[in-house]
Formats: structure tokens, sequence, C-alpha cells
């Protein structure tokens, strides 16, 4: 008979199952903040609130935004008590706490909810059992656009490591002018294709691409059109420069003049070396092909950006058999320069070649620069990969706030 209240108790409340409310009660959210987020666009605000011993996942948090501090108070997010926590904002170690103690919420301005700069809204965190529901304190926070982010600090400071690095190369150069530079055979060979077609008697065809001077390629082109002009000036040796765009013609007229000029050879400048004939892409490329087989020009240099045009403009230089030398960094027409051309400058040798050709220090000395930091970044890659592989065999995030610092780097 003893025992029998005791298994009526039970049976009470095996059935019947004490709301986890009664045993542990609700109260308000504790040290509730709404802030501005630090470092973003604006349109957003955050909120954090220290988490309660009783969050669990029956119970909810609700939350609430005004345009004033007596509401009315709109509903703009419900979820879990166990969820949204400041740990879980995937953001470096330096530009956030990631404290599991804390919930955190970010409120954005979306199309049906819009959040303006510099004007302040009102916030409140209510949590309910859905029995009762407990409000929490009222908070402001003005959204504001951030003049820098904190999040992309480890950027400015490798922008500030490639930049110190860069100018002691040039430092270096200008103290050594011979400094070394890997050979590129398609750079070297230019003597020779001038020297070719100095001894045939024959014109060198200079082509700058199918871009604008808005590319970096064609920036490119017309550098090292300014070396060739020099030499062709110093060889007496005829170049034309057929374009399909009168910007880039107008700043070409003007670098080959220049390299006369600096060749000593005012006098043997043509203003026609440099001509237009149309920005159409394949009648621009039916009148190159012309000029190829009635001059048979015996040097051919392709350089700068190309399209289809490509193959139908190397395979036509390469019938007359000439010697061509293609640089671009076109990815999709390089494999037709490199079957057809005899040297082909890839990618990232276009933009080297003005250095390589001209050794100016401070070319020179920037070129070397940016190769010291990819080396540094293709160490950094080689490194940080064998410190994640590391990390996820071991199942350990010591590893972790090393690989942040490059994080999201551009």
């Amino acid at each position: 008979m003893r025992a029998l209240p005791a298994l009526l108790a039970l049976c009470f409340f095996t059935l019947y199952p004490v709301p986890y409310a009664l045993a542990s009660p609700l109260s308000p959210p504790d040290q509730f903040e709404a802030f501005d987020i630090p470092g973003d666009g604006g349109g957003s605000v955050g909120l954090s609130w220290r988490a309660a011993p009783f969050d669990e996942p029956t119970l909810r948090y609700q939350v609430y935004m005004a345009d004033q501090a007596q509401g009315p108070f709109t509903r703009i997010a419900e979820f879990a008590a166990n969820t949204h926590y400041k740990s879980d904002v995937d953001r470096p170690w330096w530009s956030w706490d990631r404290n599991k103690a804390y919930h955190y919420y970010q409120v954005k301005s979306t199309q049906d909810l819009r959040l303006e700069d510099s004007r302040p809204y009102f916030f409140k965190i209510a949590v309910t059992d859905g029995i009762q529901t407990i409000d929490g304190p009222i908070q402001s926070a003005v959204p504001a656009p951030n003049f820098f982010n904190p999040a992309k600090a480890n950027n400015f400071l490798l922008m500030l490591l490639f930049s110190a690095i860069v100018l002691i190369a040039i430092a270096q150069a200008k103290r050594h002018p011979h400094i070394f530079l890997r050979r590129i055979p398609g750079l070297d060979a230019v003597e020779e294709a001038i020297g070719r077609a100095t001894e045939m008697g024959r014109p060198i065809l200079y082509l700058t691409g199918s871009d604008d001077m808005s590319s970096l390629s064609t920036i490119a082109a017309t550098v090292i059109l300014g070396q060739v002009a020099k030499k062709s000036a110093a060889y007496d040796t005829q170049l034309q420069v057929p374009h399909r765009d009168p910007i880039v013609m107008a700043i070409c007229q003007e670098i080959v003049k220049e390299s006369y000029l600096e060749a000593g050879r005012p006098d043997a400048y043509r203003d026609d070396s440099n001509f237009f004939i149309t920005n159409d892409q394949f009648s621009y490329t039916a009148a190159v092909n012309g000029i190829m087989l009635r001059d048979r020009p015996a040097a051919n240099f392709f350089m700068g950006f190309y399209y289809a045009e490509a193959l139908l403009l190397a395979e036509t230089g390469a019938g007359t058999g000439a010697i061509q030398i293609a640089g671009t960094d076109a990815d999709l027409q390089l494999p037709f320069f490199i079957t057809t051309c005899d040297y082909t400058l890839i990618g990232e040798e276009l933009y080297a070649a003005s250095a390589y050709l001209s050794r100016e220090p401070v070319l020179v000395g920037t070129l070397r620069g940016q190769d010291l930091g990819k080396a540094f970044l293709l160490f950094s890659i080689l490194i940080g990969t064998i410190l994640a592989t590391i990390g996820g065999l071991v199942g350990t995030q010591a590893f972790v706030p090393l690989l942040q610092l490059f994080r999201d780097f551009k």
C-alpha cells in the first residue's frame, strides 16, 4: 500500500508529462543588444542576447520590429530557442566574437522588409513555449554603411605586404639594371623576325588584337609595338599596323612615332604605317588576310586579344611562310596560335614582354615583385592545404585561425 501513491504519480506524469517551463520558468531575454552590423554596406541590423538555461527545441524566440519605441511591433522572425548562436556566424576570428553563450539574429533589408540607412528602428525579443509569451526589453539601432570592413583586413594587410615587395624589387632593379628575368623564347625571337624581314626586304605586319584600349592585352600589345617599331626604325624595315579601332590606331601612331624618334630615325617614320580598315570582325580579317597574300610580310606579330578570327589570321600567315609570333591571354584562341605560329606568348608572358624588351627598371622591378608575390601565394596554398588536411584527419580546429588569414583573399 505504501508504494501505491508513487505508482499513481508515475502513471500520472507518464500520461501527462510536466512542461519544461514548469521545471525551468521562462524569463525575458537577458543582455539584449541591437547594433549596426560592422563592416557592411548598410541596410542590416544585428541582434544579440545571452543564451538562457531553458533554451530547448520546444521553446521559440520571436523577433519583433517597430518604427517607434511605442510600437506597434511586427513579428519578423521566429525560430527554435536552441538555434541562432553567434558561433554560427561565418566570419574570421579578428572581426567577430564567435561565442556560443549568445544568440544572434541579423535583420536584413529585403523586398518585404525595408531598412533605410540612418533611420532608427526598434526591436524586441520574446520567448514563448506556446502557452505563455514573455517579452524582453526594447532596443534601437540605426543601420548605416561602413567605410571599412574589418573582415577584409587581411586583404588590406596582404596588399601592403605585396606593395612593399614590389617597391623593394623596383629599388633593387634600379641598383642592378641587369637583374635576372626568365628567358621567354617568343621575345628572344622578335629581333630574329625583324632581322629576317630586313634581309628579305619585306614588311613587318603587326596586329594589336580585336579589343579597344580598355583591355589590358591591348595595352600590352601597344607597349610591345613600341619596341618592335624601334627595332624596325633601326633596321629601316617597313612596318604595317592595320587597325579595327580608331582610338587604338591614334595611340599606336604616337607610339610608333616616338619609337622612331628614340631610334634616331624620325625621317623614316610614315604616317600610313598605322591605318584603319573597319571595325567589323570578319571584314577586318579578310582585309588583313589580303595584305598577307599580296604584300607577303616576312614577319607577322599577333599581339592582344582575339576572337574567332585568330585561326583565320594565323593560318593565312603560316601559308605565306612568314615567321609568326603571337601573344594573347585569350584562353580559347591559344591552341590555334600555338599550332600555327612559330612562337607564342601565353597569358601573362604578354604582360611581361614590355619589361623584358625595354629593361626599364620600374617595369622590371614590378615584374619581379609580382613573381615574388605569386611565389608567396603558391607557398601559402601548399602550406594551407597541408594544415587543412592534417586538421581534417586529426579533427582539430587549431589551424583555423591561421588559415583564416588568407580567407577571401582577392
